[in-house]
C-alpha cells in the first residue's frame, strides 16, 4: 500500500517509517510513504504557505494555490486516490474505516497547520474528512501517522504473524484480553493456569470471555454497538460470577 502526505514538515512523518512493523514492512515493499510539501509549490521568493483570514482573528490559514498544486501533483504521481483531511470535524478512525481503507492501494492524507486550510479547497479538493478524536492538534501530522499505524497494520503481510491484526483490541468490536510471559508468577500473581495446559481451544474461549469483560467493565457502548450472541451472553455471565461484578 502506498501512502501519500501533504505536509509542511515532511521529515516529521517520515520518521514513522523508520522503525518497528512499519520500517519492516517498507523494506520488504509491502508500505511506500511519499510525502508533497506545499512549499515546494508556492510561488514567491518567500515560499508562502499562509495568509491572515478573511474577517480577521488570530492565526493564519493555509492558502489554496500551494496547497492544492502539491494535491494536484501527488494524483497524478500514480494511481487514482481519494484525498482524506485529517480534521475533528471528520468521521472518528475506528477499526472499521481502518479495514475499509487497507483495502485500498494508496490513499492522500492532508495535514493542515495554523487555524487550518481555506474552505475552498475542501471543496475542491477534499474527497473525505477523517478525525481521530474530539481535541486539537498543532497540525494533521500526528493525526496521519496514527492513521498510517492503523491501516497498515490490516495491510495483508505487514504484521509478523497472519492472526496478529485479527487479535488486536477492537479487530472483533470488543478489548483485547489480557497477555502475560515469563515468569510465571511476579510479587505473588500468577499467570491463570487455563494459559498454561496447552489446551487451544480453551485458551481460545477464555481469550473470548476475558475480552467480553473487559469490554463490558470498560466501554459497554462497544457492546451496545456489536450485539452479543448467546454463548457469548454465557461467557460474559461466568465472567461477571468469576470476579463478582
Amino acid at each position: 500500500m502506498r501512502f501519500d502526505v501533504i505536509t509542511l514538515f515532511p521529515a516529521m512523518v517520515e520518521t514513522l517509517f523508520d522503525h518497528g512493523v512499519m520500517g519492516r514492512a517498507a523494506e520488504q515493499g509491502r508500505l511506500q510513504l511519499v510525502t508533497w510539501n506545499p512549499r515546494d509549490y508556492a510561488v514567491d521568493r518567500h515560499r508562502t504557505v499562509d495568509d491572515r483570514p478573511y474577517g480577521g482573528g488570530p492565526g493564519m490559514v493555509m492558502k489554496v494555490e500551494p496547497v492544492r498544486a502539491a494535491i494536484q501533483a501527488a494524483r497524478a504521481a500514480a494511481q487514482p486516490a481519494p484525498v482524506v483531511y485529517l480534521t475533528p470535524e471528520g468521521r472518528r478512525l475506528d477499526g472499521e474505516v481502518a479495514g475499509g481503507m487497507a483495502g485500498m492501494e494508496r490513499v492522500i492524507l492532508l495535514c493542515g497547520r495554523y487555524e487550518g486550510i481555506d474552505e475552498r479547497l475542501i471543496a475542491l479538493e477534499v474527497d473525505r474528512e477523517l478525525s481521530i478524536g474530539d481535541y486539537v492538534l498543532s497540525g494533521g501530522e500526528l493525526a496521519a501517522m496514527v492513521v498510517m499505524d492503523a491501516v497498515a497494520r490490516l495491510v495483508p503481510g505487514v504484521l509478523g504473524h497472519a492472526e496478529s491484526a485479527a487479535q488486536d483490541a477492537f479487530s472483533a468490536g470488543l478489548l483485547d484480553c489480557p497477555h502475560y510471559t515469563r515468569p510465571e508468577a511476579v510479587a505473588g500473581l500468577e499467570v491463570p493456569a487455563v494459559l498454561l495446559g496447552g489446551d487451544h481451544a480453551a485458551v481460545a474461549r477464555w481469550r473470548h470471555r476475558e475480552a467480553l469483560g473487559r469490554t463490558w467493565r470498560k466501554r459497554p457502548d462497544l457492546l451496545e454497538q456489536r450485539g452479543m450472541s448467546d454463548d457469548e451472553q454465557a461467557l460474559l455471565a461466568d465472567w461477571r460470577r468469576e470476579h463478582n461484578d
